[in-house]
């Protein structure tokens, strides 16, 4: 057995009104929150005394110039505390503003693994979607709209001091985006536990998750207000987040990335089309496993038709082409997931070029 190390946030708050536990934990301080315009509404619940500079201007797929902006405001409100406040665009950029902002390093100093200085401020996430479980995580990500693809910074110190699960903060995501981020969350959990590096105690944070998916999605898709499907999801959200650390997705979330970066299509919307097809196809290397994961979420009969089922039951669209995507696009899409060998030198079987177009194609 492989060693590994798991870092956590350190101090986890969840349970219906945990926001307000914000103020209490770091009162009147000066306080930058990234937020969207949406969640910027949900800072007057964190219970803050102090000073608070809200940036509100986080695109779904948060790019350089995104976080240059973000970094100039937080320059100017000069901050003893950075909340990310909103889904994974929002804690992402979060992450990089609370270790940038104060210091002599850039993105490109940054980019990649254990490149992070360590002087930070403080960091706050406050999660108002259940999906990424960046809240959990060391990794940020940002757009690079020149190469499109995406940057990855991984650091224990972007870890956060204080993450709050508060369900109360998700009542209001759409079915569909609920949907679609509670597939991206399952992806995480799915794509550690059959990951070539998978490892027993990983397994152990991706079988509550995916558990915990199968349980609940439906119904917080079904009834926005229900706490204890809400809850459960973001314990499935954070339970992915904690699985990307140590072991992290594979060719599934390689396939993702290119629809957002050059598709622009949400991160969960692009996981939630992509999902059934690398099930499917990883299924002949781990077949304990996908069994498993099929028992989890009630899939029987084809793999790929059960799973394809599993998603769009839930109202996803699934196909590609109505999602704005052409024919001609595919092999450009099938070449750049394909370089994403990060991601895809964890998948549990090899896929070639012409393997991720079939996948594409099929998804069309």
């Amino acid at each position: 057995m492989r060693n590994i190390t798991i870092h956590l946030p350190k101090r986890l708050e969840i349970g219906a009104g945990a926001s307000a536990r914000v103020g209490e934990v770091f009162a009147a301080q000066r306080a930058f929150v990234l937020a969207t315009p949406h969640t910027a509404a949900f800072a007057d619940k964190l219970g803050l005394t102090g000073q608070i500079t809200i940036f509100d201007d986080l695109p779904g797929e948060p790019d350089i110039a995104c976080l240059e902006a973000a970094l100039t405001a937080a320059r100017a409100a000069r901050p003893d505390l950075v909340v990310g406040l909103g889904g994974g665009s929002a804690m992402d950029v979060a992450k990089l503003v609370a270790a940038l902002w104060d210091g002599e390093q850039t993105l490109a100093d940054v980019a990649g693994p254990n490149k992070v200085a360590g002087r930070r401020t403080a960091l706050v996430q406050v999660a108002t979607t259940a999906g990424t479980g960046s809240e959990a995580g060391i990794r940020a990500l940002i757009t690079d709209p020149g190469a499109g693809a995406k940057i990855a910074v991984e650091s224990p110190h972007l870890i956060a001091d204080l993450a709050v699960l508060d369900p109360v903060l998700t009542f209001s995501v759409p079915p569909a985006v609920t949907a679609a981020t509670g597939i991206d969350a399952m992806a995480h959990c799915v794509e550690a536990f059959t990951n070539i590096n998978a490892h027993p105690v990983i397994d152990g944070f991706a079988r509550m998750g995916i558990g915990l998916v199968g349980r609940f999605l439906k119904r917080a898709v079904q009834d926005g207000t229900d706490t204890e499907a809400r809850e459960g999801m973001m314990l499935a959200s954070f339970y992915g987040g904690i699985c990307l650390g140590p072991v992290n997705t594979a060719a599934g979330h390689a396939l993702a990335y290119p629809l957002g970066t050059l598709l622009h299509l949400p991160h969960g919307l692009a996981n939630a089309i992509i999902f059934p097809h690398v099930l499917a196809f990883n299924e002949e290397s781990v077949p304990d496993k996908t069994a498993e994961v099929a028992r989890a979420l009630g899939l029987t009969g084809d793999l790929a038709e059960a799973a394809h089922r599993f998603c769009a039951d839930l109202g996803v669209e699934m196909r590609l082409s109505a999602h704005g995507a052409t024919e001609d696009q595919l092999p450009r899409f099938a070449a750049d997931a394909h370089a994403i060998r990060r991601l895809m030198n964890n998948n549990p079987r090899d896929m070639s070029v012409e393997d991720v177009l079939a996948i594409y194609r099929a998804a069309f």
